[in-house]
């Protein structure tokens, strides 16, 4: 298998991975090329989920087999692991608080009222 991902870095780990779960070469190809591209976690996650099999229904490839397929690779590019998991829950942003930008607008507001009261 080392051969045939020539192109892309694996640790061991990753090449286990991919043996164990059976994903070819070329399906890896496929989710590079056609699922969405997450940055979290120090990580990139290459992942296939519903929208990604839909849109690669429209440029004439079958990729549903392949619905549920995460890729982590490191920001070098090295796969560091596979796994499957439909559910893409755990790829949305976190719930921030209230970011700075939020919090100065409050603030001006709160002064901008007090001058209007004393005056």
């Amino acid at each position: 298998m080392r051969e045939q991902l020539a192109e892309y870095a694996v640790t061991k780990h990753g090449e286990a991975r991919l043996y164990a779960r059976g994903l070819p070469p070329a399906q890896v190809q496929a989710v590079f090329e056609f699922g969405r591209e997450v940055h979290t976690r120090g990580a990139v996650i290459h992942a296939v989920g519903r929208k990604e099999v839909e849109y690669a229904e429209h440029c004439a490839a079958d990729i549903a087999d392949l619905e549920g397929w995460h890729i982590v690779c490191s920001r070098q590019g090295d796969i560091i692991t596979v796994y499957r998991n439909r559910n893409l829950r755990g790829l949305r942003p976190r719930r921030r608080t209230r970011t700075n930008r939020y919090l100065q607008k409050e603030r001006g507001a709160i002064e901008t009222r007090q001058t209007a009261t004393t005056c």
